[in-house]
Parts: C-alpha cells; sequence; structure tokens
C-alpha cells in the first residue's frame, strides 16, 4: 500500500501529542492508514488514478487526528496531494515554496458569499507545464473561516466555489449547514468540474465506501455482500487494466 502526504502529516502530529487523543472513537483500535476497524479495512483496494489535478489539503491542527477525517481518501487516490497544519503566525516554509513554484496555478475551494471578488468563472489558463492546485481547507466551518481570513499567503490566488443541489451524504459527522460536503466530496466535484468524470465517480465510490464501512464499524456490524466497497474494487480494477 502506498504511503502517502496525510499518513505522513498524521505520523508527524500525533509524534506531538502529549495525551491521549479523546475524539469520539478514538479509543478504538484501528487501521492506522484508513482509520478504519481492521476488519472493515479498505486499504487493499486503493489505488490511484492517472490525473491532471493536484490538491493541497490545509489543516486545522487537530483534524489530521480525527478517524471520521475524508481528506486521506483524496491522497489515497491522487497521487499529487500534499498536507500541511495550517499556522496563522508560522506557515511550513515548505508550504509557502510550494504556492510559489511556478508549475502550479494555487486555486481555493470555498464559498462563494466569503469571497465574490476573487471567485473565478471559468478555469483560468494555465501555461504550458503548468497544473491546477485544488486548495482545501480541512477543518470545522468555524475554524475553516477562520483560516480563510487569517491567512495573508493565501490572499493572491483565486477561489471556485460549488453550490451543490444536494445536501451531503456524510453521516459520520453533521455539518453546521445542510448542504456543507465533506472533504472528499469536495474533491469530488473539483474533478468533476475540470472534467474527469471517471475520477469523480472513483472519488464518490471511495468516499461512499469509507462512510460505509465507518459506520458498520460503529454498529460494529459485518460487511454485507453488496457492500459498496465491492463495487469500487471492481471500478478500480478495470481502470488498472485500460
Amino acid at each position: 500500500m502506498r504511503i502517502h502526504a496525510l499518513h505522513k502529516l498524521y505520523q508527524q502530529r500525533h509524534s506531538r501529542c502529549t495525551r491521549p487523543f479523546l475524539a469520539r472513537g478514538g479509543r478504538i483500535e484501528r487501521c492506522v492508514h484508513c482509520m478504519l476497524l481492521p476488519y472493515l479495512c479498505i486499504c487493499s483496494i486503493k489505488k490511484t488514478v492517472p490525473t491532471n489535478s493536484a490538491f493541497l489539503l490545509l489543516m486545522y491542527d487537530d483534524e489530521i487526528l480525527k478517524p471520521s477525517n475524508t481528506g486521506r481518501l483524496i491522497a489515497d487516490l491522487i497521487p499529487d496531494t500534499f498536507a500541511f497544519i495550517w499556522s496563522r503566525t508560522e506557515p511550513d516554509p515548505k508550504l509557502l515554496a510550494l504556492l510559489k513554484d511556478p508549475c502550479w496555478q494555487p486555486i481555493i475551494i470555498f464559498p462563494a458569499e466569503y469571497s465574490e471578488q476573487r471567485l473565478l468563472k471559468q478555469m483560468p489558463l494555465l501555461t504550458k507545464g503548468q497544473r491546477p492546485l485544488f486548495i482545501l481547507l480541512d477543518a470545522s466551518w468555524a475554524q475553516a473561516k477562520k483560516m480563510f481570513r487569517k491567512s495573508p499567503y493565501l490572499d493572491p490566488f483565486p477561489v471556485l466555489s460549488f453550490s451543490p443541489e444536494s445536501i451531503s451524504r456524510y453521516l459520520v459527522r453533521k455539518a453546521v449547514k445542510d448542504n456543507q460536503l465533506a472533504t472528499a466530496e469536495v474533491a469530488g466535484r473539483v474533478l468533476e468540474y475540470i472534467g474527469e468524470t471517471e475520477n469523480a465517480q472513483t472519488m464518490d465510490l471511495l468516499f461512499e465506501t469509507f462512510k460505509e464501512n465507518y459506520l458498520l464499524g460503529k454498529a460494529r456490524k459485518p460487511l454485507p455482500e453488496n457492500a459498496t466497497q465491492f463495487a469500487l474494487q471492481k471500478q478500480l480494477l478495470i481502470k488498472s487494466k485500460d
């Protein structure tokens, strides 16, 4: 199984813990990579997909430690996924260097109501060899608004916003607003927006698989014969043969 940026960030953040992390479900034995109960682990079926996109997850301090976090699913699927802990006063120098790298066009994903002056109406023109780097603020809604307001190093970049018609399918953590999406759901909408429909469908399947298995683990129920992960496994197998 591929060890990616989110796994490394988890280990880095966990090493700084001075006391046990007591989030809901924090005491349960889990796979350290997918954060599911061992009998519901999905690590063996994860595969990356070819894509022109890249993602940067800027995470609030303890978000990476939460078993319910879906940001790691993006890194499971998208090879070029970067992750950093957010800091208002001392941003990681590697983060700042990444944002200045001319091979990337950073684009922040955030609601239009908070960023009307910087809002994209269409994808910006990219120079030769340049790729979009989509920035997701991975946190609670209140924390994400704080991160957006208090990150001056993000101010130069345009904002892409989505207004989903349907409410979030994520039942593990209740959102403040009905149409507020989980991080992996947002990534699916980004992939859809840039025309990578199959990758968007695969992201949605991976998200549904994680959600389903997480809830099964909470209820201590076995994996059903019609589990979503089998559809995901089939789709990724077909992709790997293409």
